[in-house]
């Protein structure tokens, strides 16, 4: 029996060295929300960033999908170009 303690001994010895070398996952940057993103500053002017909802007209900026824009207030889709 004492041949088992010292092995247990040592693999209860690696299992912290082994939650060290994980350490944290760095953290992905993420987009700006909120106002912010939808105007951009050239100079003195502001342009929307995003296009505004042909229904709903403006002040519905639509979502910048994949392959779409889509207005989140009446559901609206367009997609873009190729």
């Amino acid at each position: 029996m004492p041949a088992t303690k010292p092995a247990e001994a040592s693999a209860d010895a690696a299992a912290p060295a082994k939650k060290a070398e994980k350490g944290k996952k760095p953290k992905k940057h993420k987009e700006e929300k909120g106002v912010k993103a939808m105007y951009k500053v050239e100079g003195e002017k502001l342009s929307r960033a995003r296009p505004t909802c042909e229904r709903c007209g403006p002040g519905y900026f639509m979502a910048d999908h994949h392959s779409r824009y889509t207005c989140g207030h009446c559901g609206f889709t367009r997609y873009k170009q190729k």
